[in-house]
């Protein structure tokens, strides 16, 4: 069972580990710390806490590796904290299922904000919203209300992968891993033109908002946002 006040910082600095938790404290979260990384999964399985602040340089274990475990098991929410910025650290971060990161340095209030942003998007905004579509694999067809549209073998696969985690970003490469068994090689354009036809059909079908954003640079996420509309 979830603890959904309970946040777990995973941060190897001991300063800035007690500076965040004085502040999520602050905003009435209950804070567990730990600053290596071999212990953090089983607590995980043991605890199963509202969310993770994973550091992505840690003694032991490194936070990619973790969130990768994490992920076998629980859709526990992960925001991933990092001084490495470069691009390929921020993608591989969300690929292996993180929802958000910040980079270092930081400031306590805006991770606070960041947690809250988190939590309300995996909790309380996203799951009802993501359950307004009906999906049926034996048909391939999706349903909302009184409307109903068909889908090819493809396009179901994107969506499924998609409403799974509501609000998660998703890469591009991570698409093609989920909706081709074969690992064939396909380009980010062959993803785009699938999300693109996608979305066409989903407009007939929920015509008041748009469902599936783009990230820019990095890729797709699954988010029911009335009469907004996405690139």
């Amino acid at each position: 069972m979830t603890q959904h006040n309970s946040i777990l910082i995973v941060e190897d600095e001991e300063r800035l580990a007690g500076l965040l938790a004085d502040y999520l404290r602050a905003a009435g979260y209950d804070v567990h710390s730990m600053a290596d990384g071999r212990p953090v999964v089983e607590w995980v399985r043991a605890k199963n806490p509202a969310l993770i602040l994973l550091d992505l340089m840690l003694p032991g274990r490194d936070g990619l590796e973790i969130c990768r475990e994490i992920r076998s098991f629980s859709q526990v929410p992960v925001i991933m904290t990092t001084a490495r910025v470069e691009e390929i650290d921020r993608l591989l971060g969300l690929e292996i299922g993180a929802d958000d990161y910040v980079c270092k340095p930081y400031s306590p209030r805006e991770v606070v904000a960041r947690v809250k942003a988190v939590l309300r998007r995996s909790t309380a905004d996203t799951a009802p919203k993501a359950g307004l579509l009906t999906l049926d694999a034996s048909s391939l067809r999706v349903r909302a209300a009184e409307r109903e549209i068909e889908l090819t073998a493809v396009e179901f696969a994107l969506l499924q992968t998609l409403c799974a985690a509501p609000g998660r970003i998703f890469s591009r490469d991570r698409l093609m891993d989920r909706i081709y068994d074969d690992h064939r090689i396909v380009s980010d354009r062959t993803i785009d033109s699938h999300v693109k036809k996608l979305r066409r059909k989903l407009t007939d079908l929920v015509p008041e908002g748009e469902l599936i954003h783009s990230v820019y640079g990095v890729g797709y996420r699954f988010e029911h946002r009335d009469g907004e509309t996405s690139d």
